[in-house]
């Protein structure tokens, strides 16, 4: 596609290989396998000597359809789909790294995250060290001789912190380490961290690149050698993280509205956020296109808006914030984030509640910290909803 084609162009037109049908709206192929001419072709695929589909583990036209328009709205090279968020996360680390070897990783991850670097990655001899993510220079004093990968999420979850990219990616290329940053809760839409220094992009596509809570899917974005040469796609290829083809068509097809529902979203959380810091039941809000966040500067520097995911700390502690959330009526409760729909959850009992009270008391996740991820409703609605709870 034409380099001059602005986002929401590249997001209908990118990725679309007709059929010999000639349809108008990508095709769907739900086929385990595919079908060789001959012996020699079949031969000249399974060594990577011709291109081409072979086994839906590892190639199918519709995850690549999924691929190529994901690349080209974060402007990169390549990208790898998997089944997960998570499976991307797993699929980068176990992809790049070796026994032995060593992560420097934000502290303020998503509990999964954490859990998966400490104590899955463990039980394969790769350690990580946990930083503060806004603190540039804790990130330098933490590289050791092994250390080979630099991690985070900006903005973070749940607290909205946001990480000088640059900065960190600076240091990463002056000790030779990869710079991964998670781009979830910004998605190409309001942030493009590769323009900004960073080696490799992860995606939950689950969140808002899907757009609706329909289906789970991610993706690991870079250059070509790094992921297709450097271990990535061989661990997709051979471990089988894969994303379906029909997940991938879902979200291929949520791509092509993520433009005006990301910027919606951020409108919303923004007018949410305002309304919640003139609240006299809330401590302290989480929003980095308040003038009151700490990283507010950074944040303008780096984003084009300040997200829709809006966190808040209420007074009274776990109590008052459980009762916040079942006085709600339209507000989901539920974890998942990017959806249409506003979702409301209490983070330190569960996204966050299998890491250590230590943990959870280090990354800032109070008992009375709510995030809730704004949705495409109307914001009068959110606040009457909110304000229920709020007044008790």
């Amino acid at each position: 596609m034409s380099d001059h084609l602005q986002p929401e162009t590249l997001a209908l037109h990118t990725g679309i290989h007709r059929s010999q049908f000639n349809e108008h709206s990508e095709a769907m192929y739900l086929t385990s396998s595919f079908v060789f001419d001959s012996a020699a072709q079949a031969a000249a695929r399974f060594s990577g000597d011709e291109p081409g589909n072979i086994y839906s583990r590892f190639t199918n036209p519709t995850v690549t359809a999924f691929e190529e328009r994901l690349a080209v709205l974060e402007g990169a090279e390549t990208c790898i789909a998997t089944s997960s968020g998570m499976s991307a996360i797993l699929a980068c680390v176990m992809g790049l790294l070796s026994a032995g070897d060593h992560i420097i990783a934000s502290r303020s991850l998503f509990g999964a995250t954490v859990n998966l670097f400490n104590n899955i990655l463990k039980k394969f001899n790769i350690e990580t060290t946990f930083v503060a993510a806004t603190d540039v220079h804790s990130w330098q004093a933490a590289i050791q001789t092994n250390t080979k990968l630099f991690f985070l999420e900006t903005p973070s979850n749940p607290l909205t912190e946001v990480s000088d990219i640059s900065a960190l990616a600076e240091i990463a290329k002056k000790s030779n380490l990869w710079l991964v940053v998670d781009n979830c809760f910004c998605t190409p839409v309001l942030q493009k961290p590769l323009e900004l220094g960073a080696d490799i992009v992860i995606h939950s596509a689950t969140k808002y690149l899907d757009g609706q809570g329909r289906v789970l899917g991610g993706a690991v974005l870079g250059k070509r050698d790094v992921l297709m040469e450097g271990g990535i796609y061989g661990f997709l290829r051979t471990a089988g993280p894969t994303l379906s083809a029909f997940n991938a068509w879902v979200i291929l097809k949520g791509l092509e509205t993520l433009k005006i529902r990301v910027e919606t979203h951020s409108r919303n959380a923004l007018q949410l956020a305002q309304w919640l810091e003139s609240h006299p039941n809330v401590l302290r809000i989480f929003y980095p296109g308040l003038m009151s966040h700490p990283q507010y500067e950074l944040a303008k520097q780096q984003q084009k808006s300040g997200g829709g995911i809006v966190s808040f700390e209420v007074k009274g502690g776990k109590e008052a914030a459980w009762r916040v959330i079942d006085s709600t009526r339209l507000i989901s409760i539920t974890a998942n984030l990017g959806d249409t729909k506003s979702t409301l959850t209490h983070p330190a009992t569960t996204t966050h509640a299998r890491i250590s009270q230590e943990a959870r008391d280090a990354a800032g996740i109070s008992d009375g910290l709510l995030r809730i991820a704004v949705g495409l409703e109307s914001v009068q609605d959110l606040q009457t909803d909110l304000a229920r709870g709020l007044a008790l």
